[in-house]
């Protein structure tokens, strides 16, 4: 009977993720009118002009949209190994493939002992529930890179730590990844990779490092957590306007360098506290490395200037990966970022117009949205803190063998 229940849910999940993303596909080829500002232009035209620019070996060093390092190239020139397709159907179609290459890493993660399908049934629910956005970006392709990298920590640390360098040439956030790896073979991989794939796009393609002055010059975006600053000061007499700036709809006025120096001041804090974690924890299980990759990518989230809807990807990858894992303590922290996934579609791009306008519902979805990423970034610091880090109580005498030898758990 239990093979045959097995073999029941596995059906339901996929026919679940079939149906769900036949209408993600729908929506983004415009069969069906999704509510809101339309979510495909950049792809059909931001992503598309950067392709005609890269396809003459060189990065549009001249558009400050362009913010991402240089591995980005490759999702914006993807499209080009479908020819027999228009550029933004082939873009949805291979994030698509992503979608399904993430599921399939899920699926694999959640077989032997002590692992879980819940990762899977996380990553095919948490998806839809951020609308359309998922496959009119490339995030999915990064996040798939880090599922892989996460999944391959274990047991394969050379591999991990390449796939993580690599994921952070795509798009930064998964060099986060590398705090949670123990393994000095993973960082020195990591590092190899990294100098290999970044030398090679100096050398070939100018302009492969000019996005760095472009992201520093970004201010608060509308859906940051620091812009409910600002949301509440424009009924208040703020003297400040929304504008897209930088690629991005972003607050600008008085006081918003303030607000964008302090979001920067919280992300060093949380780098901080990572690095002490690191320096501190001492207890390792299986599960470890996937528990504080998710809390890192979190804490880098809540923190930053910008939340795009998107960034929500990243989240839902990272938790499916704990959550292949039975003895992950991120479950409740999952649960919270599931619950953001609708919300945020309803702030984009469903009512994405009432955010601009710093209404009474753009201001409360935002701050449930918001409320709901901090509150997770809290649990999941508080659980990964108390299941690797040793009470002073627990520190041992020097009599008999140490703590850390006796619980460690090898990786």
């Amino acid at each position: 009977m239990e093979p045959t229940a097995a073999r029941g849910s596995l059906a339901g999940l996929l026919g679940i993720w079939g149906v769900t993303r036949a209408a993600l596909l729908l929506c983004v080829l415009k069969v069906v009118v999704f509510p809101g500002p339309d979510v495909t232009s950049d792809v059909s035209v931001i992503y598309r002009g950067w392709y005609d620019v890269l396809v003459t070996g060189t990065f549009p060093q001249d558009d400050v949209t362009w913010q991402y390092p240089p591995a980005a190239a490759l999702a914006v020139l993807s499209p080009a190994v479908l020819p027999f397709l228009e550029y933004a159907t082939a873009f949805f179609v291979l994030a698509l493939v992503a979608d399904a290459a993430a599921l399939a890493l899920l699926l694999r993660g959640a077989g032997g002992t002590g692992r879980s399908r819940r990762g899977a049934w996380l990553w095919v629910a948490g998806v839809p529930l951020l609308g359309p956005t998922v496959y009119a970006r490339y995030d999915v392709m990064v996040t798939a890179v880090a599922v892989a990298a996460l999944l391959a920590a274990g047991r394969h640390p050379r591999l991990a730590g390449a796939l993580m360098a690599f994921g952070a040439l795509l798009k930064v956030w998964p060099a986060l990844l590398l705090l949670a790896v123990r393994r000095r073979v993973a960082w020195v991989s990591a590092a190899v990779t990294g100098v290999a794939v970044a030398g090679l796009f100096a050398v070939l393609m100018p302009g492969a490092f000019a996005f760095l002055g472009f992201q520093r010059d970004r201010g608060t975006e509308v859906e940051s957590l620091g812009s409910l600053v600002f949301h509440v000061a424009r009924h208040h007499g703020w003297d400040g306007e929304v504008l897209l700036n930088y690629g991005s709809v972003e607050f600008l006025g008085p006081y918003v360098s303030w607000v964008s120096t302090g979001a920067l001041f919280l992300t060093g804090a949380a780098l901080a506290w990572l690095v002490l974690w690191r320096l501190l924890a001492t207890r390792f299980a299986p599960h470890t490395a996937a528990d504080a990759a998710f809390t890192a990518v979190l804490l880098f989230t809540v923190t930053s200037r910008v939340i795009s809807p998107q960034y929500m990807v990243w989240l839902v990858g990272t938790a499916a990966v704990c959550l292949c894992f039975r003895e992950s303590r991120m479950g409740r922290p999952a649960a919270l970022v599931l619950a953001a996934c609708p919300v945020t579609m309803l702030e984009f791009p469903v009512w994405f117009g009432h955010v601009v306008a710093s209404d009474a519902l753009g201001i409360t979805l935002l701050t449930i949205r918001n409320g709901l990423l901090v509150a997770a970034s809290l649990l999941a610091a508080r659980a990964l803190w108390r299941a690797t880090v040793p009470a002073r109580r627990e520190v041992p005498s020097a009599a008999g063998p140490s703590w850390a030898e006796r619980t460690t758990v090898p990786s």
